[in-house]
């Protein structure tokens, strides 16, 4: 789905593409030139990006942060323990476009409660993975009919619920 995405009400966060996660996942590794690419993009139109990584692990070198760009350390929801929504607020982020490893994991579980906290969400199927691609189909199900918040019909910005896109079918303005 085609998506525009306010730049100056948004951020990319970009979910445990990290050492401990991707080296041993092929998608995710495969994943990786996407991801830098919507990365750029982002940084280009001055959207923020966050980071996620997990305990002892680090950002893989090819979408590494830059100086300025915020690293959380969580488990599978980065919002639990971690000053996330604290980030999105200070940047006025409303919402929140979304990558990352494990689609059945971090990108799941971060993407509801980024939506029960009131962000709309944008999920660029083509920068999650997982093992099985199996387990990304069924993230992509979840993601679309989560409880009360649900958008089975993929209709574009959902308010506090998800869009699923693709890399190159988000523009930021």
């Amino acid at each position: 789905m085609p998506v525009t995405v306010d730049a100056k009400a948004s951020a990319l966060l970009v979910l445990d593409i990290n050492s401990a996660v991707c080296p041993s996942r092929p998608a995710c590794m495969a994943s990786v030139p996407t991801i830098a690419g919507l990365i750029k993009k982002a940084r280009d139109a001055k959207v923020p990006v966050i980071y996620s990584t997990t305990a002892n692990a680090t950002v893989l070198p090819d979408v590494a942060p830059q100086p300025g760009e915020p690293t959380v350390t969580a488990k599978a929801d980065k919002f639990v323990g971690t000053n996330l929504e604290d980030l999105l607020k200070e940047r006025k982020a409303t919402t929140a476009v979304i990558v990352g490893s494990a689609a059945n994991g971090a990108v799941l579980y971060t993407t509801f409660e980024a939506n029960i906290r009131g962000i709309t969400a944008v999920v660029a199927t083509d920068g999650i993975s997982t093992g099985p691609a199996f387990d990304t189909f069924l993230t992509e199900y979840q993601l679309l009919n989560q409880p009360g918040a649900a958008n089975a019909d993929n209709k574009p910005l959902t308010p506090n619920a998800v869009t699923l896109s693709k890399s190159d079918l988000i523009t930021f303005k």
